[in-house]
């Protein structure tokens, strides 16, 4: 079906790739980046919820991706869509991704973020099985695990429905490559933002906070665990890691990581740094903003991606922070500034 005798490996050109949840962030960039390489583009997007596409729009690559509706617990919307598209390899990015309703919607969940994953690997297994797959595993799957920094080999102790419903979803896709000889990847991405982030993360509520603070438009900021430490680094460049997982001779699975760790106090002291503001008096711990269980440390080992794709988190805390309070800033200030900043290639 993919005539892959006349689409060599080393060629891009031609390629043709599907992107589930092309509307988010992580979607957005890799269209951006595959776009670029000459992929023939399709994504998905769930009908009614996110037909808007503001982050496409951001980093002007919306006309140019073909858009399809995709419900991820309908098994015939999924087979239909990767029929449609006859792609090359396709990138899983579609879940329920935003822990805390996954607290308040364990069921529903569970049926995208876990078996969402397992229908499109069942679609590709009787469609076309020389498809490859990335799975968007998360660095939530460690959770509780006291072995960090978090490597490949590192067990899964999770703490939260949606971390809970990834660990499925990243077994599957290593089932699909042992039981079936499928070029499955998983690639377990530590926290990785950008000013394309949705305000409902803690970095980008963050950002967004300070630059309203800076132009006046609000007074504090509320946050909830601000001793919890993550591994942040930019989204931008976590998707040419993904990218170069799907083009190796074999299939295995990979940390995408910067290696350091800082605390949600120290983003927001950045973040009012770069703000020129006093953070003292305008951060306010809010004890109803705690989530029922949460992960004290997130710490990624990326050194496999290093050797064996040669990826390495360019963009370091300092940089991520600045770069998302002053696009916030120039959002806020005016649209035109804002979009630049966003599209901007740093």
């Amino acid at each position: 079906m993919n005539d892959r005798d006349a689409t060599e490996r080393g060629s891009t050109s031609g390629r043709r790739c599907l992107i589930t949840g092309v509307t988010g962030q992580d979607g957005a960039y890799l269209s951006r980046f595959l776009l670029a390489k000459g992929y023939e583009v399709w994504g998905t997007y769930v009908q009614g919820v996110e037909t808007d596409t503001p982050r496409l729009d951001a980093l002007g690559v919306t006309e140019k991706v073909n858009l399809v509706p995709l419900d991820l617990t309908d098994t015939a919307q999924i087979r239909a869509a990767i029929e449609s598209a006859r792609p090359h390899e396709i990138y899983n990015f579609a879940a329920q991704s935003n822990v805390a309703v996954a607290f308040k919607r364990p069921v529903y969940t569970g049926d995208v973020t876990a078996l969402g994953a397992a229908r499109i690997l069942d679609a590709v297994h009787d469609i076309d099985p020389s498809i490859r797959f990335y799975q968007a595993s998360s660095s939530e799957m460690f959770g509780g695990a006291s072995s960090e920094p978090f490597d490949e080999d590192s067990s899964f102790r999770p703490r939260s429905p949606y971390a809970t419903a990834k660990v499925y979803a990243h077994w599957t896709t290593v089932n699909y490559r042992e039981a079936h000889g499928m070029f499955t990847v998983s690639g377990i991405c530590f926290n990785h933002e950008s000013p394309l982030r949705p305000p409902e993360f803690v970095t980008r509520k963050i950002s967004l906070a300070v630059a309203r603070i800076k132009l006046g438009l609000a007074e504090e900021l509320s946050l909830g665990n601000v001793s919890a430490r993550r591994d942040w680094g930019h989204a931008r460049e976590y998707v040419e890691g993904m990218w170069l997982a799907l083009q190796q001779d074999e299939p295995m699975d990979y940390v995408f990581a910067t290696g350091e760790a800082h605390s949600v106090e120290e983003f927001a002291e950045e973040a009012f740094a770069v703000a020129g503001l006093d953070v003292e008096r305008r951060l306010r711990i809010d004890p109803s903003l705690m989530r029922p269980t949460d992960v004290d440390v997130s710490l990624g080992n990326p050194a496999r991606a290093a050797e064996r794709l040669g990826w390495t988190a360019a963009t370091r805390f300092h940089g991520l922070v600045r770069e998302m309070v002053e696009a916030d800033i120039g959002l806020l200030s005016g649209g035109a500034r804002g979009e630049a900043i966003y599209a901007a290639e740093r």
